[in-house]
């Protein structure tokens, strides 16, 4: 795989917006040259353990974002990964990034990409996710 469907960083403390739509997320800090904006089907790797998800990576329009982010949604992963080191291998675009119109249906494409994630996961690699 290319060099810039990897990411390596830091995660940081975000504006925990993510948490409050039911979709907490690990925010990269990363040197790294950011691929096209949009969500990806990703894998990250830190030194106690690994997990896949969803990778956000743009500025987070519905949310009046203004900064360029790489922000990583761990499908079923409870912990804390604040100030870990990470690899992040983008496996699949989803889709681009848009704009919502309201943080309801941000939340609502969200349940659709994470759905569409798992789908991914388990036909091109095996992993299922039971709920």
């Amino acid at each position: 795989m290319e060099s810039a469907n990897l990411l390596h960083g830091t995660i940081i403390s975000g504006d925990r917006i993510g948490r409050t739509l039911g979709f907490p997320t690990a925010n990269l800090q990363t040197a790294d040259e950011l691929p096209e904006d949009g969500v990806y089907v990703a894998r990250m790797d830190w030194d106690s353990g690994s997990g896949y998800g969803m990778l956000n990576i743009g500025t987070r329009p519905t949310v009046n974002g203004n900064d360029r982010r790489a922000e990583m949604h761990l499908l079923h992963f409870k912990g804390n990964l604040y100030g870990k080191t990470v690899c992040v291998k983008l496996l699949h675009r989803i889709r681009k990034e848009i704009r919502f119109a309201d943080t309801a249906a941000l939340r609502e494409q969200m349940v659709a990409d994470r759905r569409e994630t798992e789908e991914f996961l388990l036909e091109k690699h095996g992993i299922r996710y039971e709920e």
